[in-house]
């Protein structure tokens, strides 16, 4: 009787060691967000993966082993088990010339900082939400960080939905005399003095240059609400002043518009500053409120790109679903007419000039700006309860923000185009 059940699990191992695990990311996926850190995290421990672009939702397949099948039932991920001669059909199946699928290999998990201040809460920011429930390791950074201690560790790093135009998030009409703001603007002024600047916004200005030349160094940056276009009109204006005396002590340039030098912004070109403290905008790239309408007809399209001649835009719109419920930001959609002709546009509005999803190179690196706060809630506000994602667990709008955290994984192939 031993014999026989030695024997049997000889075989049984022999078995799986030649299996392959296969996580699907279709609708049938019982946890999608989770996958993705049992993916990372795979990888993290010094093993392969590979993602199936444009199958079953963009499914993952890792060889089959009982410590991973484990870990996918312990946090309820759905799987199959697919054996060597199964495996090795849908390989081949991928890879057809015939299909608009293919295999990319993820091989090295990438080291991940977001960009907080301090005081931060997780519920602030949807993609430390996403990280924190799909279990994806992560370092907070801060102005100190990037100036001082520099990038170079950190493959992908992401920007909380910081004003970078140091206009402390254009509240003050609203929120001035509110002791969260004035103890901001204390922190904020503070950390300028420690580290040498006379104002805020010529600190901000220092930290999106250094975060420009660690994207064209060959980092990742994904950014989302408020930090996409503050991001690129700080570089616009990075030889004018463009901020109040309420934020920083003196007038703007009454002739800044005309200074903007759109050949540093990294997405986008020709738009139109609000230099008015008072107006809680920052220019006219942001989509406004009566032009989105009922929020029963709010709904973004992600691009269906070729898996084997666009890997990168195939693997940033991998999704179960490829209509996606719209969601509220300071930044919520871009005008499209202000986005530059190199940009790859990833999701828009249909029949709109709304987009909401876009991506783009600079240098050796990439840069993807995905508009909106909270994609499972439409108007978040100041002051809002966090976002359960154990409610959300299967959400098309948040897959997408770690679809980013997983793509600087992949083996990079020769480009067919």
């Amino acid at each position: 009787m031993k014999k026989v059940l030695v024997l049997f699990f000889a075989i049984s191992i022999s078995c799986f060691a030649q299996s392959k695990l296969l996580i699907y990311m279709d609708l049938k996926q019982t946890d999608h967000l989770k996958a993705y850190g049992i993916i990372f995290n795979h990888i993290k421990d010094g093993n392969i993966a590979d993602w199936l672009l444009n199958y079953r939702g963009g499914s993952f397949m890792a060889d089959y082993s009982d410590n991973l099948a484990l870990k996918c039932r312990v946090k309820g991920v759905a799987f199959d088990v697919l054996s060597t001669a199964s495996a090795n059909e849908l390989y081949a199946q991928l890879q057809s010339d015939d299909s608009n699928t293919d295999v990319v290999r993820l091989e090295k998990s990438p080291e991940i900082a977001v960009y907080v201040p301090p005081g931060f809460q997780p519920w602030d920011d949807a993609v430390t939400l996403a990280l924190e429930y799909a279990e994806v390791p992560y370092k907070k950074i801060w102005i100190k960080e990037i100036l001082v201690d520099g990038l170079d560790k950190y493959d992908w790093i992401h920007l909380h939905h910081e004003d970078f135009t140091g206009q402390y998030g254009k509240f003050y009409a609203s929120y001035h005399n509110a002791p969260w703001y004035i103890e901001q603007q204390m922190l904020y002024e503070s950390e300028a003095k420690k580290l040498g600047f006379s104002k805020v916004s010529e600190m901000e200005k220092a930290v999106v240059l250094k975060i420009k030349q660690y994207v064209s160094n060959g980092g990742f940056l994904f950014a989302m609400c408020s930090a996409t276009d503050s991001y690129d009109i700080a570089l616009a204006a990075e030889n004018v002043d463009i901020v109040d005396k309420m934020f920083d002590g003196d007038p703007p340039d009454p002739n800044a518009q005309n200074k903007l030098d759109f050949s540093n912004t990294f997405a986008f070109e020709n738009f139109t500053i609000d230099i008015n403290p008072y107006v809680y905008e920052y220019s006219d790239i942001d989509i406004q409120l009566e032009e989105i309408g009922n929020e029963q007809n709010d709904y973004f399209t992600l691009f269906d790109f070729s898996a084997k001649f666009d890997p990168v835009p195939t693997m940033l719109t991998q999704d179960h679903v490829n209509v996606i419920h719209g969601f509220m930001g300071q930044t919520t959609m871009f005008r499209k007419k202000l986005i530059k002709k190199s940009v790859f546009i990833l999701a828009e509005r249909s029949g709109t000039d709304q987009v909401r999803y876009i991506h783009g190179n600079f240098g050796r690196g990439t840069f993807t700006f995905y508009g909106g706060h909270d994609p499972e809630d439409y108007k978040h506000a100041v002051g809002d309860p966090p976002t359960d994602l154990s409610i959300y667990k299967n959400s098309p709008g948040y897959r997408l923000i770690l679809n980013n955290v997983l793509f600087p994984a992949a083996k990079k192939k020769k480009q067919k185009t």
